[in-house]
């Protein structure tokens, strides 16, 4: 009887010892001058959060809406001679934002869906299909995160400019850029992780049911696999949407460009009011984007650690 309460007892004692694990224990957090201290310094630290996550992009906000020489003169001042909404105006007419903020699109959409394709099949095949040289292949991909991608950058180079058996040049073609984000090492592996932490006896049951190999990817792996290819897709439309050394490469062509490359190039020739516009713009695009799937994101992620049983 007592044996069989022991672990109970523990069970209910471990909230407590963990709390008394931290800093501060139970009872010193009940006195006043604790409490008081905790919440000052708690609340200066978000402070100090929001001021260093959120300050840049008020003042950029602050500047793409205030004219040149006030944010030469007094980059701190808010609004001397009032907001100038016009700046936001001249950046889509006078930058030609809306092209280049269309081919950003463009970019990240197909670097989005040949990413995901390669990702889920790769995985699929490794940790699902699993072939007799399935550890082969996982251990060389597992090998390319250890080669610095500047390594690799002449040598991807020369591929695009002439594709081997095909012989054909992809520069100035958004082919370029698709093509060589898709092949991630990392997603891959992020993917057949995550797979083998589903049940084979679904794999199993639905091959006695007569399931092939594209069956089972289509109505099984797909579904289960949403988390992992919510996370996957925030982190491969972000690396898209912030490239710039690869874009700057192979799209020479300024109707061509995305935003990354564009605007430091058009800088110099630009008014620093309608520049910054353009650079709020470009800021708060993912910011908004975020904002309206933060849900999914946040929940695809949690999902992604989570394992079944």
């Amino acid at each position: 009887m007592t044996t069989a309460g022991a672990p109970s007892r523990a069970r209910r004692r471990r909230p407590a010892d963990e709390a008394e694990r931290s800093i501060i224990s139970m009872m010193d957090r009940r006195q006043p001058g604790v409490r008081a201290v905790v919440g000052v310094i708690g609340t200066g630290v978000l402070i100090a959060l929001a001021v260093t996550c959120a300050g840049p992009l008020l003042w950029l906000f602050k500047a793409a809406t205030s004219t040149s020489t006030e944010t030469l003169a007094q980059p701190f001042a808010i609004w001397p001679s009032g907001i100038q909404w016009d700046n936001i105006v001249q950046a889509f007419a006078e930058v030609d934002f809306a092209r280049y903020l269309g081919n950003t699109l463009l970019v990240c959409l197909g670097s989005w869906f040949f990413g995901l394709l390669v990702a889920t099949t790769g995985g699929y095949g490794i940790a699902v299909l699993r072939p007799a040289y399935a550890r082969v292949v996982s251990a060389a991909v597992l090998a390319t995160l250890f080669i610095p991608g500047v390594i690799s950058l002449v040598a991807l180079y020369l591929t695009v400019i002439d594709v081997p058996l095909l012989g054909i040049n992809l520069l100035n073609t958004f082919w370029a850029v698709w093509l060589p984000a898709s092949a991630s090492a990392f997603n891959v592996l992020l993917v057949s992780r995550f797979l083998t932490t589903i049940p084979r006896d679904l794999f199993d049951a639905a091959k006695i049911d007569g399931a092939g190999a594209v069956r089972i990817f289509l109505e099984i792996v797909l579904p289960m696999a949403r988390p992992i290819i919510g996370v996957l897709s925030l982190l491969t439309m972000v690396a898209a949407y912030k490239d710039f050394l690869w874009p700057l490469l192979v799209l020479n062509k300024p109707e061509l460009q995305p935003i990354s490359v564009a605007l430091p190039r058009i800088a110099d020739n630009t008014d620093l009011a309608v520049l910054m516009a353009a650079m709020f713009i470009s800021v708060l695009v993912p910011v908004l984007v975020f904002l309206a799937f933060q849900r999914q994101f946040i929940r695809a992620a949690g999902s992604a650690g989570a394992l079944k049983e």
